[in-house]
């Protein structure tokens, strides 16, 4: 259905700008950003460094994982499972799909466009503001060794989501994404990331709430 994107132009200032778009459909809002806008500049500097894990290569992809389980899916869910996607996301230490172990909160993955892309510098900011949801989310499902394929109980759903950009992205270049969830609970999971670019440096910083709840039964 047609989604109309109210853009408020909150603030126009010397070296930041601020802007808040609010989303509406069928006459009520879906969705809300607040997004703010700063012109380049030099200034003190430090980051954390990146977590050494193992590269990229030699990693399974998510989708080759993913057709390794198909056949054990019902038939209507296998075709869009194990579809290939626009976004490689390779896991360090995979868990098992269906059958995952209890294991530490803590997460990383490679990631990136799937495809050489020839876009503005600004697009790649945009596609890693979107890539950046998956999987986050999941650093609360670890602990307690569920995930949406193994757990018919769990309802599970993004409800905030902060990005910080700290430099430029070429996203069609591999990302180490490093994620944790410091706290479950009340229903809902907090999730942190820290997306880093293969020289090192930390690009971009996460944060998100999402729902991780158990499904009520009805009287």
């Amino acid at each position: 259905m047609p989604i109309i994107y109210q853009v408020d132009h909150s603030r126009d200032g010397g070296s930041f700008t601020t802007r808040r778009v609010v989303a509406i459909q069928h006459g009520k809002q879906i969705f809300n950003m607040a997004a703010s806008f700063q012109t380049d500049e030099e200034s003190w500097e430090h980051q954390h460094k990146m977590p050494e894990v193992d590269g990229p290569d030699g990693l399974k992809d998510l989708r080759e994982r993913r057709l390794e389980i198909a056949d054990r899916l019902p038939e209507a869910l296998r075709e869009d499972f194990a579809r290939e996607r626009d976004i490689e996301i390779r896991d360090v230490a995979p868990l098992d799909l269906i059958h995952p172990e209890i294991a530490d909160d803590h997460h990383n993955i490679w990631f990136r466009v799937s495809r050489p892309i020839d876009v503005p510098p600004a697009l790649h900011h945009c596609l890693l503001a979107y890539a950046s949801d998956m999987a986050l989310l999941s650093s609360s499902y670890r602990p307690h060794g569920i995930t949406w394929l193994n757990h018919k109980e769990l309802m599970s759903a993004s409800l905030d989501h902060a990005m910080w950009l700290h430099g430029p992205i070429k996203f069609d270049e591999w990302h180490l994404y490093s994620m944790d969830s410091p706290f479950a609970g009340k229903g809902r999971g907090f999730n942190r990331g820290m997306i880093f670019n293969m020289a090192g440096d930390l690009v971009a910083s996460v944060a998100q709430e999402g729902l991780v709840r158990r499904l009520r039964t009805k009287d």
